[in-house]
């Protein structure tokens, strides 16, 4: 039998929802990976939907497709903000799944790197079905 989070961790992307503080639904069509239990989101930590988990991490996901078409019946998740420590392995993990596609997300910073500039700010988000 196949579970939801096994279901999510193969799909190639997941639809996000956060919710406004109005109980508003924002849907974002996001890469996802799974590292133990948990699947794990890479995104730039000033997003908006970031600000959203912060206020309230109650979201839903679901599978997609690139364009966040629903794929499936959302299914509810607790969501966090990663520590850093925690985003070298979910930046292995998606490139283990994307491959060079991945790669190029890296590309600013490494760019950045060279020229002396500081790295763009880097966060992620990980996702607990419940």
């Amino acid at each position: 039998m196949t579970t939801p989070l096994e279901v999510l961790a193969q799909s190639k992307y997941m639809l996000l929802n956060t919710f406004r503080r109005d109980g508003t639904a924002v849907a974002t069509p996001v890469w996802v990976v799974r590292i133990a239990d948990e699947l794990m989101v890479w995104t730039n930590p000033t997003a908006g939907k970031v600000k959203r988990i912060r206020r309230d991490g109650h979201v839903e996901i679901g599978p997609c497709t690139r364009s966040g078409r629903p794929l499936g019946y959302p299914v509810p998740a607790s969501a966090r903000i990663l520590d850093p420590g925690e985003l070298d392995a979910v930046m292995a993990a998606l490139i283990d799944k994307y491959g060079v596609v991945a790669r190029l997300t890296q590309l600013p910073d490494r760019i950045n790197a060279m020229l002396s500039r500081p790295p763009q700010p880097r966060g992620g988000i990980g996702l607990v079905l419940v």
